[in-house]
């Protein structure tokens, strides 16, 4: 997989982190959208790597420890050294309620080492802030996190969903080599706003959910295809009203799809890493066939004219629906 023509090697921000135009986003080997196995897990992980893909995108809140542990397990016996590893911290864990968030320079040590440990690692490649904690100056938790560099802990730092100015405070205090935050053709506004400042400061931009959590490939027709214990069953972009108006735009990404012989998902991929080689998307899943599939998007070539074709038809802030739901939403872009 690693051979396709446009599948040159994408650097983070101004470390010395290369990576593979596409990555894995690992939270669905935890149990978020379904049922997961962690065998079949450990399979996944084995074939994105031996198929070129070697940036690998963990948290400690995915599972809340599980997914960790499983990626420990699947890098053992020599498959470490083939990968990026990122993970993330800063999110806690308030059963029956919304998850907390701590940015305390403290914290951030006594996760890194958690982390560290359930990952089997002596050193974690990309530590990125999961949320910002408003309670906390954005300088002390880079502060901290930067502490993690120094020792030898961590190699490069990231925020995730972190406004602009957030962004450029942090990155005053130690160089971020990557935001992540999510980006997709069905969600633009914030993400393409955050854009303006990373591209200022040469930072990557790691896009989560490129496939809007599956909207984009045309496999959720309506709420029954979304599986009992599914988080999207949970998102507004999924509620049968939304989605009946978020379907209806797809249908532009469909359409060129059809036109060029290929899969939808490999058109809304196409598109993203079109935007920028600063991108790097990390679609998550639970099959080989579909990182297959994924990958197969770097070799879907998008004229101008189609790239405008799909802009126009899904501009910013056409979506119908929040991407999450009220109470969460007041924890990103902070």
């Amino acid at each position: 997989m690693a051979s396709q023509a446009r599948a040159t090697n994408r650097t983070l921000g101004s470390s010395d982190l290369s990576v593979f135009p596409i990555g894995l986003g690992c939270m669905s080997l935890s149990g978020v959208y379904g049922k997961s196995d962690d065998a079949d897990g450990i399979r996944v992980v084995h074939h994105a790597i031996d198929s070129g893909v070697g940036f690998l995108d963990s948290s400690d809140m995915y599972g809340w420890g599980h997914n960790e542990t499983l990626l420990g397990k699947a890098l053992a016996g020599g498959w470490r050294d083939k990968v990026v590893l990122a993970t993330k911290f800063g999110q806690t864990q308030r059963p029956g309620g919304a998850n907390g968030v701590d940015g305390r320079p403290e914290y951030v040590k006594a996760a890194c080492e958690a982390s560290l440990k359930r990952l089997g690692v002596e050193v974690i490649d990309l530590y990125f802030q999961h949320r910002v904690d408003p309670s906390v100056p954005i300088e002390d938790t880079v502060g901290g996190m930067a502490e993690l560099v120094k020792a030898g802990k961590v190699r490069a730092l990231g925020l995730s969903e972190a406004r602009p100015e957030t962004i450029r405070r942090a990155h005053a205090v130690h160089p971020l080599a990557a935001v992540q935050s999510e980006y997709s053709l069905l969600y633009r506004v914030e993400a393409e706003e955050t854009l303006k400042t990373t591209r200022a400061l040469g930072i990557s931009f790691v896009a989560y959910s490129p496939l809007g959590r599956s909207l984009l490939t045309g496999a959720v027709r309506s709420a029954a295809d979304i599986p009992e214990g599914d988080g999207r069953g949970r998102h507004p972009r999924f509620a049968a009203a939304n989605l009946a108006q978020n379907l209806d735009k797809v249908a532009a990404i469909e359409s060129v799809a059809h036109d060029k012989g290929v899969k939808p998902g490999q058109v809304a991929l196409a598109w993203l890493l079109a935007q920028g080689t600063d991108i790097v998307p990390i679609p998550g899943t639970k099959r080989t066939e579909r990182i297959d599939e994924n990958l197969a998007a770097l070799d879907v070539h998008l004229s101008a004219d189609e790239l405008s074709r799909l802009s126009n038809a899904l501009p910013p802030g056409s979506a119908a629906g929040t991407r999450y739901p009220e109470g969460a939403m007041k924890a990103v872009y902070l």
